[in-house]
């Protein structure tokens, strides 16, 4: 399976009954789509991203009326993530009978709870791929093998930065995210909306494993501190330069560290 690289391209034929043709050519990393209410922002992220299978398989399960051209042009699959702003109350029946842990009752909570597993999985594999550069034999394996754990590290301390202010930490010694506040112990789920948001949003940044892969947001910062939404664009790219975010907005902070040359207007890709 050939990966893309990004999304150069997003062309929708009509974003609402036949009317109002898109074409928008996008930056290689970071692309900002801004409008007022019911201009169609979210529109186009969900067109596009509800024309993936899962698994990122496209262009022959693409919706009807929408393309996309990628870098390399010939590849056929895009790692790909959403994440939404909402913390609704967990509805759907399905996804409720999953869960084991009682404390999950949001959507938010899901995200998490699944983040936790993939969490898991993402240590596992860097610790064997440590444990393989150390036993290679190789004069530079100790800084490789550095080099390999450097990530996690910098994920935890962007966190603990982030939540200093309320006294909460990481357990670094724990498999799963947990927290200390106070000598209290916490699970994801006990944190604010803004906390889980932004815990969300890095984590599956994270356990993407620094390869190419395309970041969908749909108003990230609605939960989010002012002082973290500036912050937000910089944290996702220093954990993986490798990301291309695409996202909506509404907030004049997200731009603020020196994005705005980055914004889209929905007005501006209307033909």
């Amino acid at each position: 399976m050939k990966y893309a690289e990004y999304i150069s391209e997003i062309e929708i034929d009509s974003l609402w009954s036949g009317t109002k043709h898109i074409r928008w050519t996008l930056d290689p990393r970071v692309n900002i789509l801004s409008g007022i209410n019911g201009v169609g922002k979210s529109t186009i992220l969900n067109k596009v991203v509800r024309g993936l299978m899962k698994g990122g398989e496209f262009p022959s399960h693409m919706m009807p009326g929408v393309r996309m051209k990628v870098v390399p042009d010939d590849a056929r699959w895009i790692r790909y993530d959403v994440i939404r702003s909402f913390d609704r109350p967990l509805m759907a029946s399905e996804v409720v009978n999953k869960i084991v842990d009682a404390s999950v009752v949001t959507e938010l909570d899901w995200q998490l709870y699944q983040l936790q597993r993939k969490y898991l999985d993402y240590q596992v594999n860097i610790g064997n791929r440590i444990i393989e550069v150390l036993q290679s034999g190789d004069a530079d394996g100790a800084l490789r093998a550095q080099e390999i754990s450097t990530p996690k590290r910098k994920f935890q301390d962007m966190i603990d930065k982030l939540f200093v202010e309320t006294g909460k930490q990481l357990i670094r010694t724990k498999n799963e995210i947990v927290f200390t506040q106070l000598g209290e112990e916490l699970t994801p789920y006990q944190l604010s909306s803004g906390e889980k948001q932004m815990l969300a949003i890095l984590l599956t940044v994270l356990i993407e494993d620094n390869k190419p892969y395309i970041l969908f947001m749909d108003e990230p910062e609605v939960s989010l501190h002012v002082d973290w939404q500036q912050k937000l664009i910089d944290m996702i790219i220093e954990l993986n330069p490798n990301v291309q975010i695409i996202l909506t907005t509404h907030s004049p902070a997200v731009i603020m560290n020196g994005w705005i040359d980055k914004v889209t207007e929905v007005s501006d890709i209307t033909l």
